[in-house]
């Protein structure tokens, strides 16, 4: 299968500090990839790099071997939650309908196709009796909900979200994780900084370990072992029996 995402070389730093050094994969159609590292391993800019949210140093991302400006129509992001503005005046259907602009237009009003489109994202992430509410009236979880709606109704081919369940009750966290497996059993490709090294195993069949370059990269069943978290995260973890904390 060709590569629906190739990262060549690709260097970034904050200010003078480089946060991303000489990093390489690919990720192949029909996957779910987890990202996970320490504290500082760059995990969140390598998304924002990839997604020319941050700029790079070196380095090439081809997504379907197209350049980022040709392929974002079908690229779908959830940025994390500390990064959004909750305050903004707006409610959770607007948020959704946010996701639909590139079919709308930035200029005009949304039809009731779109708000019909944006209410069955909402339906389909268990929040749609929450389209009026404001997103600042809404608890942390409900709002990581409301922006996966957001992400879905893109109908993108490729998803990143940074540290969806970070903070989020076990419900929210199952339900994004459901929404997820059936994005890619459709085909669909998604990428997920995580922070929870317990349930890498069970829900992400490729994993990506990062501190600042590539540590490992692979199927879960392969890489994900004890060698390579040790290298990944160095002194920095606890362990209990065979798991790490």
């Amino acid at each position: 299968m060709d590569s629906v995402l190739k990262v060549q070389n690709l260097s970034a730093s904050y200010r003078k500090n480089k946060v991303l050094k000489d990093v390489n994969f690919e990720l192949k159609p029909g996957t779910m990839t987890s990202i996970v590292g320490p504290n500082g391993a760059g995990k969140s800019t390598l998304l924002k790099v990839i997604l020319e949210l941050h700029p790079s140093i070196s380095g090439n991302v081809l997504f379907n071997g197209a350049n980022y400006k040709k392929s974002k129509s079908k690229i779908g992001y959830v940025p994390q939650r500390g990064s959004v503005d909750w305050d903004f005046p707006t409610n959770a259907l607007d948020v959704v309908l946010m996701g639909l602009y590139g079919q709308i237009g930035w200029f005009k009003w949304p039809n009731k196709k779109h708000k019909k489109t944006a209410l069955e994202a909402l339906k389909e992430m268990g929040m749609e009796k929450y389209a009026d509410r404001q997103i600042s009236q809404l608890s942390g979880g409900q709002q990581q909900r409301v922006f996966l709606a957001r992400a879905l109704v893109q109908n993108a081919d490729l998803y990143f979200l940074d540290e969806p369940l970070a903070g989020v009750d076990a419900m929210t966290e199952r339900a994004i994780m459901d929404t997820l497996k059936i994005l890619k059993k459709q085909g669909k490709t998604v990428m997920v900084v995580h922070h929870d090294l317990q349930t890498v195993e069970e829900y992400f069949d490729h994993v990506l370990m990062i501190n600042r370059t590539i540590m490992a990269h692979g199927r879960t069943e392969d890489v994900f072992t004890k060698e390579n978290i040790m290298k990944t995260y160095g002194g920095t973890l606890r362990w209990i029996g065979e798991k790490a904390i």
